[in-house]
């Protein structure tokens, strides 16, 4: 027997159009597609953002665009290579260049153009002792205006190597050896240099640390974490950094891969604006559930909800083995997409999963379209609904005997 409920609506002004990053929950393109950018960068040129990243399916590197970090345009294959890891863009010279690993080794494409063409330049060992390596990053140093690859090689060194104004790949600036990390990122911060690495785990997420120096030579201490250590790095691991001068503010943004069990087509993105302490060499990861940054001014804002469906209820296995649930009705849609909140805690992150079933569709578990879900207790997914206020949502729980969810209601935006 369903359980239901009398909603309360309260109504708080917010500006229409606006939409936001929210980590963990599966993000569009503008043509209503899932994006598939993953192991990616972000590179700036004039008012617009260019995304360089691997397909899930086949390991291609694909390329979307945006002018405010928020709207992704996909702007298809780069390239017919497959099987490249983590591509990231550069230019070091008049041709654009993507840089990522193939079979071990750096792989190097070069194009005329910024968009489309890319073809093989040189598959090589990373210099200057022939290392193979797995992770690929990014970084285009402000001071010397030169670019650098990152990579983390087979044998636990995390190594960063200049990149000739020719392409090739050069001398190594500076290498990190203190343990087994990967996915190295890296920014600059006032007179001082970060690193960003994960651990060694698979796809599993671990606490990311951050490392720095005063020279990219070294030598990079620290390896502190970024995010409390049970987070496990909001359950991603470090890509790319991206740093947005603003009018007003200097804003960093940590990108993170949020890896499915086998950094497969469920993966999703976990993007962070991040506060950067230069004197106490710190960076921190600000956690927002939603969250946008203005790219002109580098402001960040959080939204308010437009409506809030209140509830007070606990779900829990019923006694029959059937799942427990409660309904919302009246719901209003927009007739497209558009982003809904559900507001929840669990009392054990493992012991069960949260479902959604919308105007009678088939239910969905809320981890496949956020997954910070259970982990977090705003959790935004992207929906449609039909347009009006005759929507239906029931939301329910299934899982072990001792599985609780506490619900206090949903939030559109």
């Amino acid at each position: 027997m369903l359980s239901y409920l009398c909603l309360c609506i309260f109504m708080v002004p917010l500006a229409l159009g606006a939409s936001w990053i929210a980590p963990g929950a599966v993000w569009y393109d503008t043509d209503g597609k899932k994006i598939n950018a993953h192991g990616g960068g972000v590179v700036q040129r004039e008012s617009t953002f260019y995304w360089v990243g691997h397909s899930a399916e086949n390991e291609t590197p694909m390329m979307y665009s945006s002018t405010d970090l928020i709207n992704w345009k996909n702007l298809g294959a780069q390239s017919t290579v497959s099987a490249m890891w983590r591509p990231k863009l550069a230019k070091p010279n008049g041709s654009f260049w993507l840089f990522g690993q193939q079979d071990r080794y750096s792989l190097s494409l070069k194009s005329s153009q910024l968009t489309g063409g890319y073809a093989q330049s040189a598959k090589v060992y990373i210099p200057p002792s022939s290392y193979s390596y797995s992770d690929t990053g990014m970084f285009h140093d402000p001071v010397s205006d030169t670019w650098y690859l990152l990579t983390s090689a087979d044998h636990n060194t995390v190594q960063i190597n200049k990149i000739n104004t020719d392409g090739t790949l050069g001398s190594r600036a500076s290498s990190l050896t203190a343990g087994a990390y990967e996915a190295p990122g890296l920014f600059y911060a006032n007179g001082v240099y970060f690193l960003i690495c994960s651990g060694k785990t698979g796809w599993r997420a671990n606490p990311n640390k951050v490392f720095w120096a005063t020279s990219l030579a070294g030598p990079w201490t620290g390896g502190t974490d970024i995010a409390p250590s049970g987070e496990n790095t909001y359950g991603s691991q470090n890509t790319f950094e991206l740093t947005i001068s603003g009018s007003q503010k200097t804003t960093y943004i940590f990108m993170g891969d949020a890896w499915d069990s086998k950094g497969g087509v469920s993966s999703n993105y976990v993007w962070l604006p991040m506060t950067v302490d230069t004197s106490a060499k710190k960076v921190t990861l600000d956690y927002h559930a939603m969250w946008a940054v203005d790219v002109k001014t580098g402001a960040i804002s959080s939204p308010k909800a437009d409506k809030r469906y209140e509830a007070n209820h606990v779900l829990s296995k019923r006694t029959d083995g059937g799942s427990s649930e409660i309904t919302f009705r009246n719901v209003t849609g927009t007739g497209a997409m558009q982003w809904l909140a559900f507001d929840y805690t669990v009392n054990k992150r493992d012991g069960g999963e949260a479902y959604i079933i919308v105007n009678n569709e088939p239910p969905v578990n809320i981890s496949s379209l956020n997954s910070r879900a259970g982990y977090h207790h705003v959790v935004p997914v992207q929906l449609r609904l039909e347009a009006g206020e005759d929507n239906t949502i029931v939301f329910g729980s299934m899982g072990q005997d001792d599985f609780e969810i506490a619900i206090t209601g949903i939030e559109s935006f």
